[in-house]
């Protein structure tokens, strides 16, 4: 690196603007209290009776973006992370924050194996041409 500061511009971009460590919105975690396992495709939805959460300061502003786009319609763990440019391990702990909170719930799809065997549901259909 030279005495003039040039090696500096390398590892900053005046275009790109403050950056925020992923970490630094999380506090340092990887998981939040009682957090579930969150698959990508769970379903975020807003609670119906939760507060306004920017009335809430103990939440971040990327607290309050995922209340309102999940209050537009529900998002999945994966559209969220999309649509925040966040990290797939921040909008898991910044989700189960919220629900902690009581701001959101989480719905799961049903796994593959509860899900009907397709020579049952072929049997029901026969079965309902029948009659």
């Amino acid at each position: 690196m030279s005495a003039d500061g040039q090696g500096r511009s390398h590892w900053f971009d005046d275009e790109a603007g403050p950056v925020v460590r992923p970490y630094a919105m999380t506090r340092g975690r990887t998981t939040s209290t009682g957090q579930h396992r969150l698959d990508l495709i769970a379903v975020v939805v807003t609670e119906p009776h939760s507060d306004d959460p920017d009335a809430d300061s103990t939440l971040s502003p990327e607290h309050v973006d995922i209340v309102d786009l999940c209050r537009d319609a529900p998002q999945s763990v994966a559209e969220l992370a999309a649509e925040l440019d966040l990290p797939i391990g921040v909008v898991r702990v910044l989700v189960g924050d919220l629900v902690a909170g009581e701001f959101v719930h989480v719905t799961r799809p049903v796994p593959p194996a509860e899900l009907p065997d397709e020579s049952i549901l072929r049997d029901v259909i026969n079965g309902l041409r029948a009659l």
